[in-house]
């Protein structure tokens, strides 16, 4: 399988994603960052061994946010064993037995800071995704409850790369908002009004085609490799329904299998949202905020724990309180760009802009408000 897609497309997606983002949006905390379930032939060593190993790269992709190249990180796959915290053999729905394993998160953490790798936090923003297949004259969007075998598809790699993703549910709310044309079109307007509900922070649109899309002799050779192959697929990417709408288009990938396909369309995507909020473990440096709403002890101490827990931060210490504000420094592992993505995704901790304010600088400390959940 191959496909092409033109530099520029990808130099496009990262100033796309440096747009301002709604406030009002949703995030995901990772469940199970650091594990993984593995399928096994059998419980003997060989197989084990080779299961661990194998989940140990899984982590790898999922907490980096991309398959990595590294010889420390190549060591550290042939040392395995190391990582394991536990491991215990179960079964799936269908019977078939994996081995469910378990691994260091400090370790693994410290493995990417010693080989200047960014690494993803639990932190991460949920992708809203229109499917729509194509096949001869019908067309149809792809529901989560679809019998499709696509949704399937697309909830592995979601488990596989920890990237939030919710597909629609197709009910009378969904096709009132919007028509099959608005999504095949990418319409912007329709498709991010129709999104909104799902409060997602960035939203998908993959048209999967066998026909239409699919060049003939006679169209002009845009995707030769296009030629030789009976499916195309391709992908726009959008804000949500508060944003302005602003959308990439990706140049069409083409192939036989509508999984691969679709695998390495999503594999993309995710490798641009993962640009933006990754944190880069050799950038490490001080931070200053206010945050306000501050008005007891055990408020202090949640938002404290709170900052502590984020990714970026590496430890956090109050320096100043006045009335109800609290002002923190934070030693960052990573930049405070990163920081302030991650931030964003955030319930509890909330920004706050004076529109009357001058124009921000980098002197300026950002005021936060502490809302508890």
């Amino acid at each position: 399988m191959k496909h092409m897609l033109k530099p520029y497309m990808f130099r496009n997606c990262l100033l796309f994603f440096c747009f301002v983002l709604p406030l009002n949006i949703s995030a995901i905390e990772v469940e199970n960052l650091y594990s993984a379930k593995v399928a096994v032939t059998s419980q003997s060593n060989n197989d084990r061994n080779q299961a661990l190993k194998s989940a140990l790269s899984a982590i790898l992709v999922k907490v980096g946010g991309k398959k990595i190249d590294h010889p420390l990180i190549n060591q550290a796959q042939k040392n395995y064993n190391k990582y394991v915290t536990q491991y215990q053999y179960i079964r799936d729905n269908n019977n078939n037995v994996l081995l469910n394993v378990s691994f260091d998160e400090d370790k693994i953490n410290q493995l990417f800071k010693d080989s200047n790798l960014a690494i993803w936090g639990r932190l991460r923003p949920q992708v809203m995704l229109w499917l729509v297949e194509e096949n001869g004259f019908e067309r149809k969007i792809v529901s989560s409850t679809s019998s499709s075998l696509l949704p399937a598809v697309i909830d592995n790699f979601s488990q596989l790369r920890g990237l939030p993703v919710v597909m629609p549910i197709m009910d009378l709310t969904d096709v009132t908002a919007l028509t099959l044309t608005d999504v095949w079109g990418r319409f912007s307007q329709p498709v991010a009004q129709a999104s909104a509900r799902y409060s997602a922070e960035a939203v998908v649109v993959i048209r999967l085609s066998n026909s239409s899309l699919v060049p003939t002799p006679e169209d002009p050779q845009d995707c030769p490799l296009c030629q030789n192959h009976s499916l195309i697929v391709d992908w726009s990417l959008m804000t949500d329904a508060q944003s302005e709408h602003a959308q990439v288009f990706s140049q069409p990938y083409s192939g036989d299998n509508a999984e691969e396909l679709l695998t390495t369309a999503l594999s993309d995507i995710t490798d641009i949202i993962y640009q933006q909020y990754a944190l880069s473990t050799t950038n490490s440096n001080e931070f200053e905020i206010d945050v306000a709403n501050i008005a007891t002890l055990a408020d202090l101490i949640a938002v404290s724990d709170f900052l502590a827990d984020l990714s970026a931060v590496q430890s956090v210490q109050l320096i100043s309180a006045k009335a109800t504000n609290r002002r923190f420094k934070l030693a960052l592992i990573g930049s405070k760009q990163a920081l302030l993505a991650s931030l964003k995704l955030s319930e509890q901790l909330n920004r706050y802009i004076d529109p009357l304010a001058a124009p921000e600088n980098n002197e300026q400390i950002p005021m936060f408000y502490w809302g508890k959940k």
